[in-house]
């Protein structure tokens, strides 16, 4: 997978203002916590998740997508005629139908003939996202295209709770195969990608790698598809650590495939930008890759496990912190369940 003609433009986002602390959750499970004897402290320890935010109820997932669009347009002198393409990775949709990108279109009243519709895979729609709007631009059939995301953690964690809570039979496992759940955040993001001779910035998307284990597809698993817009109950089973351990051998088997295409290698990678799930998935993750961890840049303690939405989100933050330098060869790796990983590269 390489990419000949593709900047990343401009990154906007737009974060909720109510934060909810991982002990304040766990409060919520008291009963359950006394039961079985579980200590409160117990989330925050085991997935170095602090805090996470949550909209306000209601709060359908294309309204915060197309505020991040609008914040990522207003990072570039570019116009908004120039976009062919509009594409919503996130998890939360407003509805089973029609596509929540098409209200994002009309939201950022983009023209009628620049495309539109969803994709959907897990955590990595965003990132998959970019990659069919990268292709676009190389072939000339688009100069700009926006990909966007409004993940709605809160009726996930609030049915996880409610669902544990009204059990006539809990047990351990039960608690145990919940917990993914109660790690999971809100924000939105929009990432804008555009032709070489559009850019402003000059941040070269150069390519990166694909692959899969789809025989792992059952170890994180929701509900029915509903939509996740408004007051939708979604709910979603984890088995947490086979999904972390085989989700990191997946990303050994995909670093060695990107670094071949791109012609990198561990020292030359500057920084990296992973999807945001826990502190012990951080850790494995680098340890198989053999990466300096001193290379991450880290936003699940205060933001959560946000879906679609985490690593483009990090990657914004990390600009504005700027700890990116002219130059720098960035990493952006992304594991989803099904189990499939994506690798982009970027050169700033």
């Amino acid at each position: 997978m390489r990419f000949e003609n593709v900047c990343i433009e401009s990154i906007g986002y737009h974060l909720p203002e109510n934060i909810v602390r991982s002990d304040e959750l766990e409060h919520r499970l008291q009963p359950l916590y006394d039961r079985f004897k579980l200590n409160v402290g117990r989330l925050e320890l085991m997935s170095g998740i602090r805090e996470r935010r949550f909209w306000d109820k209601g709060t359908f997932p294309s309204t915060v997508a197309s505020k991040a669009g609008e914040d990522a347009l207003a990072r570039t002198p570019l116009d908004r005629k120039e976009i062919g393409a509009l594409i919503c990775g996130s998890v939360s949709r407003d509805f089973l139908e029609p596509a929540t990108a098409s209200v994002v279109h009309h939201n950022l009243k983009l023209n009628p003939d620049s495309i539109f519709y969803d994709v959907s895979n897990a955590c990595l729609g965003v990132l998959n996202g970019m990659v069919q709007v990268a292709n676009m631009i190389d072939r000339g059939q688009i100069r700009a295209g926006l990909i966007v995301s409004g993940e709605n953690g809160g009726p996930l964690v609030d049915h996880t709770i409610e669902t544990l809570l009204a059990d006539p039979d809990p047990t351990r496992n039960k608690i145990k195969t919940a917990f993914a759940s109660l790690t999971i955040g809100s924000a939105a993001v929009a990432v804008l990608l555009v032709h070489k001779d559009l850019t402003n910035t000059g941040h070269r998307l150069t390519g990166g790698a694909y692959r899969s284990a789809t025989q792992f597809n059952h170890l994180c698993q929701g509900n029915q598809d509903s939509g996740m817009g408004g007051d939708a109950a979604p709910l979603m089973q984890t088995d947490s650590e086979t999904l972390m351990r085989e989700g990191c051998e997946l990303a050994r088997e995909t670093w060695e495939v990107f670094k071949n295409n791109l012609g990198w290698t561990n020292k030359s990678v500057d920084r990296i930008f992973c999807h945001q799930v826990g502190h012990l998935h951080r850790k494995l993750l680098y340890e198989t890759l053999e990466l300096d961890l001193e290379k991450d840049f880290s936003t699940l303690e205060f933001l959560g496990n946000t879906g679609s939405a985490a690593l483009p989100v990090t990657l914004a933050l990390g600009i504005e912190e700027k700890i990116i330098q002219p130059g720098n060869k960035i990493g952006l790796l992304g594991i989803g369940s099904g189990l499939s990983c994506v690798m982009l590269g970027a050169e700033w």
